[in-house]
């Protein structure tokens, strides 16, 4: 069935010479496509996901809510990102290009690793395929592709080398380019934060300090970048937007201004989101060590209290438990 015209404005990789209709509030709504590269991807990642979960479900295991709708809201985003009006006018308006950005990079991998797909995997999966993610998992290729500092030094480095030479350029004139700079900013992304948010399990046993201060590292460079492109006299893919000749929305230089702020703000409000979910989470494991601790102190503290109550019976003379016993497991 045919959608109504107005869904479909103009194709996904929009350029100068193929006309653009202006971005309306509604069109922010409305402005759908379909893509070959990005549609059969979301298909997937939806199918496979809930296939996995009715399995198990059919055989009586249980698997969160929340975990599948993390999941849901990642593709959903995703979808918003890459076919709905981020995907439409991303080559058009360097700020919707930057909302893009952070969505995919920043917003959908943090939902998608609080899906917990490899721990779905693991649980669906049997025999040599099983394994065979496991012995994954635990690859030294994803001990290198996951170590996370040459992940943070990806977050970091990415912006500055994509905005400050031409290969940005590249991507708008380019639509496999395109397309690879999408995939690429989902992939560096879901590398960053799936170890460090994530439930799934990991090559890398990340501290709590030391992620969040890996994610405070990476605050003041997305401001930097942010406020270096606030701050410029000159276009980025200068020659690219001025061809539309566009008689709406934002000139060009204000366009771009709107971008670096959102990079600015849009990076360390994430960051900052993330950070205070991994200090509760800190905490709360803190508490769960707590509990544990004081459980085997109490079981030792029991089978301390038997061995004088036989000894007092048979008259035997108990001996102490070894001081290194009573600590945690």
């Amino acid at each position: 069935m045919m959608l109504p015209m107005p869904i479909w404005p103009m194709p996904l990789h929009a350029t100068p010479d193929g006309g653009v209709r202006p971005l309306t509030l509604l069109g922010l709504l409305t402005n759908w496509q379909w893509d070959w590269f990005a549609g059969p991807m979301l298909l997937v990642l939806v199918g496979a996901y809930l296939w996995g979960v009715s399995v198990l479900r059919r055989r009586g295991d249980a698997w969160s809510i929340s975990r599948t709708s993390y999941w849901m809201i990642g593709v959903a985003q995703l979808a918003y990102a890459t076919l709905g009006p981020l995907g439409v006018y991303d080559t058009v308006l360097f700020s919707i290009h930057m909302v893009q950005h952070m969505m995919l990079s920043m917003t959908i991998p943090v939902a998608l690793a609080q899906g917990a797909p490899m721990t779905l995997a693991l649980r669906v999966l049997s025999g040599r395929v099983r394994s065979g993610l496991l012995w994954l998992i635990h690859s030294k290729l994803a001990r290198v592709i996951l170590f996370p500092p040459l992940t943070t030094a990806a977050m970091i480095l990415m912006p500055f080398v994509l905005y400050t030479s031409g290969l940005y350029d590249l991507t708008l004139r380019n639509a496999v380019f395109h397309d690879l700079l999408h995939l690429w900013m989902l992939l560096m992304g879901s590398a960053f934060f799936m170890p460090l948010v994530g439930p799934d399990p990991s090559p890398w046993k990340v501290p709590y300090p030391i992620r969040i201060l890996l994610f405070f590292l990476t605050m003041p460079f997305h401001a930097f970048i942010g406020t270096m492109l606030m701050g410029s006299k000159t276009l980025v893919a200068e020659s690219w937007y001025l061809a539309f000749n566009r008689t709406w929305g934002p000139s060009p230089m204000a366009d771009q201004y709107l971008a670096g702020g959102i990079l600015w703000a849009t990076g360390d409000f994430t960051m900052l989101g993330v950070m205070t979910a991994l200090f509760i989470g800190w905490f709360r494991e803190s508490q769960r060590e707590a509990r544990r601790v004081d459980r085997q102190l109490d079981r030792e503290d029991r089978a301390l209290l038997r061995r004088e109550q036989e000894a007092g019976v048979s008259g035997a003379t108990i001996q102490p438990l070894p001081a290194d016993t009573r600590t945690e497991e």
